[in-house]
């Protein structure tokens, strides 16, 4: 009898522990949306993964709490989703959830009001849900109440923090609406240059105007130097995309300089002239004009990562037979493997002695890519082949 009334204790004690926990509600997502649409209400999701040390502490820790149990339960539709598994998959695709434990809130429809991170305490956990669920955030579609015309500064900054990876077009609109009222009185904040800095992308924009109107204000938080190659890049993007010939998909380099050099200078044209070949040449894979582009732009090696003239390294290896230049690519992996040897690098440059007829070099570089990757637990495939091979 005495047992029986123990688990009875306990079960009780379970129950009313779980009815003052967050009650989160097992429907689809679209029905969660729906019933938060028909209730005038803010979807709460904890966005988890089953893996997560901070999401098991916010569930055990901060979930049970009464008082949160109380604000959430009387004020959200409250939903959980496993991001690895089924709905969550497609909701963490949606919303950009890379972070774990992630908190979405929606509005009803479907639009994000609010994203916040990690673990949190108690209060914390539930100043953020009374600074949501205001009336502001349940007025409707953000996009919608942006057609109208609103210009409320934060509503408007709200809309770029959250669509800024998932909606950019969107959000780069808000940030012309916000800055184009923006008062000159109004002094720009360090957040301004971030967000101005951020949505700017050709001198075209509309945000340009305010870019060289406000270049006092803004070269108080960077250095003014900073402020010059980002206008520098901003002129040679339209000069980039005016020079490509996209029939014969090359690049057409006297135009490029004959415009590009009054704007920024012979030697900044050349620089990005140089890269521009390595990007687009080797998205279409033109390899013989990307090895051109390449021997130019990486002629004096001290000026860059070893990291980066690795990627070059290793695209020769794959695609150039020019010996002069083979061995040219073989000093810029030397210059990787001298900073730190891993299996990586050093299978690029065994190929590349390889590829170049230094068979003896190559057999110990092979090698010492092999062990390494049998140390670091990687695949060795690739330079057991090339063994094979110089063998």
């Amino acid at each position: 009898m005495k047992k029986f009334v123990s688990g009875l204790f306990l079960f009780s004690t379970l129950a009313v522990f779980g009815q003052e926990a967050i009650q989160f509600q097992e429907l689809p997502f679209k029905e969660l949306v729906a019933k938060a649409k028909k209730d005038n209400k803010i979807v709460f999701i904890d966005a988890y993964a089953s893996w997560c040390g901070p999401c098991k502490m916010m569930e055990r820790n901060v979930f049970t709490k009464k008082s949160v149990g109380d604000y959430y339960n009387s004020n959200f539709v409250n939903a959980r989703f496993d991001m690895e598994k089924g709905e969550g998959r497609e909701i963490a695709a949606k919303y950009g959830v890379r972070s774990y434990p992630t908190y979405l809130f929606l509005n009803g429809d479907g639009e994000l009001v609010s994203q916040n991170f990690g673990y949190m305490e108690e209060s914390m956990f539930l100043t953020m849900a009374q600074d949501i669920n205001s009336p502001n955030n349940k007025k409707g579609s953000l996009k919608e109440r942006f057609a109208k015309g609103e210009k409320d500064p934060e509503f408007l900054i709200n809309i770029m923090k959250l669509n800024s990876s998932s909606d950019f077009d969107f959000a780069k609109k808000a940030s012309e609406r916000y800055f184009e009222n923006k008062k000159k009185t109004e002094e720009f904040t360090k957040d301004d240059v971030g967000l101005l800095f951020f949505f700017l992308k050709s001198t075209e924009d509309k945000n340009y105007k305010v870019f060289t109107e406000r270049k006092a204000e803004i070269i108080k938080f960077l250095p003014e130097e900073t402020y010059k190659e980002f206008d520098n890049q901003m002129k040679l993007a339209k000069v980039v995309e005016q020079s490509v010939d996209t029939q014969n998909k090359i690049i057409n380099s006297e135009y490029f300089m004959k415009t590009a050099e009054p704007l920024v200078g012979k030697h900044d044209a050349e620089v990005k002239l140089n890269q521009t070949k390595l990007s687009y040449y080797e998205q279409n894979a033109n390899f013989p004009e990307y090895e051109k582009a390449a021997l130019a732009y990486y002629r004096n090696t001290e000026a860059f990562e070893p990291n980066e003239l690795l990627k070059a390294a290793w695209i020769f290896s794959e695609h150039i037979k020019t010996q002069a230049s083979l061995k040219k690519a073989a000093e810029w992996a030397e210059k990787s493997v001298m900073r730190g040897e891993t299996s990586e690098n050093t299978y690029i440059l065994a190929k590349l002695y390889s590829l170049t007829g230094k068979k003896d070099m190559a057999k110990t570089y092979a090698e010492m890519s092999r062990n390494l990757a049998a140390q670091n637990q990687k695949d060795s495939s690739l330079a057991e082949k090339l063994l094979q091979e110089i063998q």
